[in-house]
């Protein structure tokens, strides 16, 4: 690929290049000051990006100072849907700190309320699936943060805020249903959601005694018979069902024809609300909402969004709750409540998304990537087992084998010039179904274009015959 041109950068720009010593202390030493999260530090840094090429460095080893262009798979961890140096976000930007101010939701903003009405008000880009006369809307730093409010708008359902003390018979309903291989968030209020023992032993757990007492099931995702069993069994105690409409850090799993709809009507009819988690999937599979079959909108009682809404230079969420569920005065009151400034960049970048119709070339984007990925898995079958998924929203499941020596097949993937990331898998799950494995998460911007998708493909060929030439 010498000489060849993907996005706006060239690689003969790169290619040969080295950076000296002093900048890479520089780049190692900053690195040592940052918490390291992951367990093992990558070794490469990003001096910088346009569209959705980065211009990478190589940290340690015989080629350190190397630099080499990346084409980014990965979109910011799927936030970043217009890539990097976007225009629509700078001016987004410039014009939110010149003119919009930067009062709290105390004060009613001009922003906000325009952004609002053009999602939720009459004839809103969003008002078939949330009509604002049935649904009002919050703001938050992440999606993690998010979520956390959706579990706190259905919790304070079972609370008298007048006498502070238990609603009449709110008492009765204390379980919380999540799915196996589910990923909601880090934040300690979310970690009873994931089944995995990993992230919360040794961590407070939700008590489940008492008026105010919680618990937390999970089943396996995609199943409805298993769901409608759990309902005949605790359907009068369910509170509330959690559930992401394709599962993201599970390995892309998507549920069958139909199940999210009977989750919704089954929920509905037991008398429990319907959280529904679109943090990834939102502005990714071809529309807005991932909660939609072909008779239209699935109802929800809570939609949090995230990641793809801060357009890839802000983190934010947006929970979307019906008007009932609210919570006690001042309680839940945030400083980043859907601040002018955020709400002039989600403003424009949808409009931006509408206008050129990138949400929905997703989709066609999608049926390529997915037949292009199924090519590799057949030419590499001893590393790629799987692929699943819509839009820019694909999986590409490793082999019992390959996920062992994963770092190894990572650090090749990027030295080719693909930068991906690999979720967890949904490991192991109950009613004798298999095991999944880590799965490579494709999930571009929305801006990629055909040439890079092809340079893209090529690169993971690349790596991963690097990978298996390496074993």
């Amino acid at each position: 690929m010498t000489g060849s041109t993907v996005g706006s950068v060239s690689r003969d720009a790169i290619e040969g290049k080295y950076l000296d010593e002093p900048a890479l202390h520089r780049l190692r030493a900053g690195q040592r000051l940052q918490m390291d999260h992951y367990g093992r530090r990558l070794p490469f840094a990003c001096l910088g990006a346009s569209g959705v090429v980065q211009d990478f460095v190589e940290l340690d080893g015989p080629a350190a100072g190397r630099r080499f262009e990346v084409i980014d798979a990965s979109g910011g961890y799927a936030s970043a849907c217009l890539g990097a140096g976007s225009e629509v976000a700078a001016r987004a930007l410039q014009r939110a700190v010149g003119e919009v101010g930067y009062v709290t939701d105390e004060v009613v903003s001009g922003e906000r309320s325009e952004l609002l009405l053009q999602l939720f008000g009459p004839d809103g880009l969003w008002s078939e699936a949330f009509p604002g006369s049935d649904y009002h809307v919050s703001g938050r730093n992440s999606g993690s943060e998010g979520l956390e409010l959706a579990l706190r708008l259905v919790l304070e359902s079972r609370f008298d805020r007048r006498r502070l003390r238990p609603a009449a018979g709110g008492g009765k309903r204390d379980t919380i249903l999540a799915f196996e291989g589910a990923w909601h968030g880090w934040t300690s209020g979310l970690l009873p959601a994931l089944n995995r023992r990993h992230y919360r032993i040794g961590l407070p757990a939700t008590a489940e005694a008492g008026d105010y007492g919680v618990r937390v099931e999970h089943l396996p995702f995609g199943r409805p018979e298993l769901f409608e069993d759990f309902l005949g069994r605790a359907g009068d105690r369910l509170l509330a069902v959690v559930i992401e409409p394709i599962q993201g850090d599970a390995g892309i799993l998507q549920p069958p024809p139909g199940y999210l709809r009977r989750v919704a009507e089954l929920t509905a009819r037991s008398g429990a609300f319907l959280i529904a988690d679109e943090v990834l999937t939102f502005a990714k599979t071809g529309a807005f909402f991932a909660m939609v079959d072909e008779q239209g909108p699935i109802p929800t009682d809570v939609t949090v969004i995230g990641k793809s809404l801060g357009m890839g230079v802000l983190s934010t969420s947006m929970v979307i709750a019906r008007r009932g569920l609210s919570v006690r005065s001042s309680g839940a009151v945030a400083t980043s409540d859907l601040r002018p400034v955020t709400c002039a960049v989600i403003r424009d970048g949808i409009g931006h998304l509408v206008e050129t119709g990138l949400v929905w070339r997703a989709a066609e984007l999608g049926q390529t990537l997915t037949e292009r990925l199924r090519d590799v898995v057949l030419a590499f079958p001893e590393v790629y087992s799987e692929v699943r998924g819509t839009g820019v929203m694909q999986g590409v499941e490793l082999t019992e084998q390959a996920a062992s020596r994963l770092p190894a097949l990572r650090d090749q993937l990027i030295r080719a010039g693909v930068y991906v990331e690999f979720m967890a898998g949904a490991g192991r799950r109950s009613h004798g179904l298999r095991y999944v494995h880590p799965t490579m998460r494709i999930a571009p911007p929305l801006i990629i274009q055909p040439a890079e998708v092809d340079a893209m493909i090529d690169r993971i060929r690349a790596g991963t015959a690097g990978f298996q030439a390496s074993a």
